[in-house]
């Protein structure tokens, strides 16, 4: 371990490789496991990678071992933010058990169906008396599909948590996948069930409040979560007039610190800007439609609020033995584009996070954007909960 890096989790072991080779990087992968009995890797696979080498090589190159996965926008390791790392989270199978199903195909989603198939895993994964359980969820993070499909999940799961993030394919938004039974699968959805003896607590948040300036969506696409128009006037204009910046200046910076906000009671979820569609059109990373009302974004000190909101304690005190991160891939751009990605680094070191990335967040039964979603673990003796 360097001065750069985090000091190791006790309850998992977090393995990473900076080859730009499959075959290699694999191989590097499995010597920093080869000693641990593992329930599962979680593999974090970075956009430069070859897929289909990388799917060619997974079972010599991880021989016995269950492997999960996505691919991603960053990654978050052990030094912070990195952008060409694979990462692969070893869980082991004294303090995790899984069970996992993949939806394929994910579009378009029956949410009955995706109940159905939700429930099943559930009743096939009997509890162990004394651990509790949490679900996770990866997604395509291009299906434009991930509102319904968390919100089915929720209805499955019923008191099961769920948090998740959307796969990614750094910043080309071509084509993203998950990793399941060997293979990478694009428009597909994995959902992993956990049972652990290790309390946790989820965690989301973002760094934006709204502004008084109002939006109503006037014609939309919402298969295609495209806006034509706003206020009745073309979409990016009426955008780029709101957020006081010239039409042609419109960029993903500009989108990721002027968000669009979707009031839901007293709270504020984030309807991200992926790009403009058409010349005149902004296509979206959640869900839209005609007549949304929308809120114009402002953001507070990101760093601070990345610091405070992930300063956890488990009931007794304890900080977490590590914080499994889901992190919007524009809160990045905002927080490079600012220069703020050494100290943001060094939050996410000390607080522990490792992770991803996302092309979008899922969290308790909804798809967010610009917004960090994860779970604490601790290594014992708190109550599991959320936040």
């Amino acid at each position: 371990m360097t001065t750069l890096e985090q000091k190791p989790p006790e309850t998992i072991r977090i393995a990473v490789s900076r080859s730009p080779d499959p075959q290699a990087a694999l191989a590097e992968i499995a010597a920093q496991i080869a000693d641990l009995r593992t329930s599962f890797l979680l593999l974090l696979v970075p956009a430069h990678l070859d897929l289909k080498l990388m799917q060619e090589e997974l079972a010599s190159g991880l021989p016995g071992r269950t492997v999960f996965g996505c691919t991603t926008a960053g990654q978050i390791t052990g030094r912070g933010y990195e952008a060409e790392a694979l990462v692969a989270l070893a869980f082991p199978r004294t303090q995790f058990r899984v069970a996992s199903h993949l939806f394929h195909p994910v579009a378009p989603v029956s949410i009955a169906d995706v109940v159905a198939q939700t429930e099943r895993v559930v009743d096939r994964f009997r509890p162990t008396p004394g651990r509790r359980r949490l679900a996770l969820v990866f997604t395509d993070g291009l299906s434009k599909q991930e509102d319904i499909l968390v919100a089915a999940l929720e209805a499955g799961l019923k008191d099961i948590p769920v948090f998740g993030g959307s796969a990614g394919d750094g910043l080309t938004f071509r084509q993203t996948f998950v990793l399941h039974d060997g293979r990478f699968h694009s428009n597909a959805a994995l959902l992993l069930l956990l049972e652990t003896p290790l309390s946790f607590r989820g965690v989301g948040f973002d760094h934006f409040q709204p502004t008084e300036k109002r939006m109503v969506v006037t014609k939309a696409v919402p298969e295609e979560r495209l806006v034509l128009e706003i206020n009745g006037a073309p979409a990016a204009e009426e955008y780029a007039r709101l957020a006081e910046v010239p039409v042609a200046e419109l960029s993903p910076i500009v989108f990721a610190e002027n968000p669009v906000l979707v009031r839901n009671r007293n709270l504020y979820h984030v309807r991200a800007i992926q790009q403009i569609q058409g010349g005149s059109g902004l296509t979206f990373l959640s869900a839209i439609d005609d007549g949304l009302l929308l809120t114009l974004g402002r953001g507070k000190e990101i760093i601070r609020t990345l610091d405070s909101s992930l300063d956890l304690t488990g009931e007794g005190g304890e900080e977490p033995d590590f914080i499994l991160g889901f992190d919007c891939y524009l809160r990045r751009l905002e927080i490079e584009h600012k220069g703020l990605g050494a100290e943001a680094s060094d939050k996410l070191r000390r607080h522990r996070v490792v992770g991803f990335n996302t092309y979008g967040e899922q969290h308790l039964g909804v798809h967010v954007n610009q917004t960090f979603v994860g779970v604490a673990f601790f290594p014992g003796g708190a109550v599991s909960g959320v936040a």
